[in-house]
């Protein structure tokens, strides 16, 4: 059997799950907060037929030898953490993050989770939730006579009756990772931390690298749409060009069946 039909099909087998990954890009390009993943590949074992430096007849070292590939396959899809770019919402209750930090909340289950989305909104008990209603931690109610709230740069969250008195105050700290592509995407715009992510580390909102806080304003998809309308050209392409080198194979079997004939 010709290799190059197992080295094609794994070609193929690469830019589908190249185009599941640019796919699911595409499918988020408006979701708050979403980033964008990257898959990523790395060629197979090789196949030694002439090793470099071995000594032909004469006792002369060969410059180079025979190494045929036998393919390709995915190995990695990495998330990619660059800043989308912000929107003016104008709601009290809406935050985004300027550079590096993600919210802490619990999730269902009651375990932390962590997000970039700031689409925050007050549940029954007047507690800052996310849309799905996890409750941002550390866990701030919102008094019930409150007018108005005012969140500044450093996280500090103030809650004014209508004299502008503060009814109620707390702070809201940003999390950090060491590796935050190595956090594991729960979906409903949460991550939660891993072996490779590293541990969180608790900071205040603009010291020590951690990003600050923009009330009023959402964080965009990261999804460059033009950049990924032009990796799925280049994937279609690929994916084509593999199943050709299929078919090229398939024929010349063919040709080498026919020639008993």
């Amino acid at each position: 059997m010709m290799r190059s039909l197992w080295t094609a099909a794994s070609g193929m087998v690469a830019m589908q799950r190249n185009i599941d990954v640019i796919s699911n890009n595409l499918s988020n390009v408006s979701t708050t907060g979403f980033k964008k993943s990257r898959a990523e590949f790395e060629d197979l074992m090789y196949q030694n037929l002439k090793i470099s430096g071995a000594q032909n007849v004469s006792g002369d070292r060969l410059p180079t030898g025979i190494q045929v590939g036998m393919g390709v396959r995915a190995v990695d899809v990495h998330k990619i953490f660059t800043e989308g770019d912000l929107t003016n919402t104008g709601n009290q209750l809406d935050l985004a993050i300027e550079g590096d930090g993600f919210f802490k909340v619990e999730d269902a289950n009651g375990d932390d989770a962590y997000t970039r989305v700031g689409s925050f909104k007050l549940n029954v008990d007047g507690e800052l939730v996310t849309s799905g209603g996890y409750r941002l931690q550390p866990n701030f109610t919102v008094p019930v006579e409150t007018q108005n709230i005012v969140i500044t740069e450093d996280g500090h969250i103030s809650a004014l009756d209508k004299n502008g008195e503060s009814l109620q105050e707390g702070d809201i700290p940003l999390y950090t990772f060491i590796n935050p592509a190595g956090l594991k995407a729960k979906g409903r715009n949460l991550y939660v931390e891993t072996e490779g992510s590293g541990d969180p580390v608790e900071g205040t909102p603009g010291e020590n690298n951690v990003g600050t806080l923009a009330q009023g304003f959402l964080e965009s998809s990261n999804v460059d749409l033009v950049e990924e309308m032009v990796n799925m050209i280049v994937a279609q392409r690929a994916y084509e060009t593999n199943s050709k080198a299929i078919t090229t194979a398939d024929n010349m079997l063919q040709t080498a069946n026919q020639m008993k004939r």
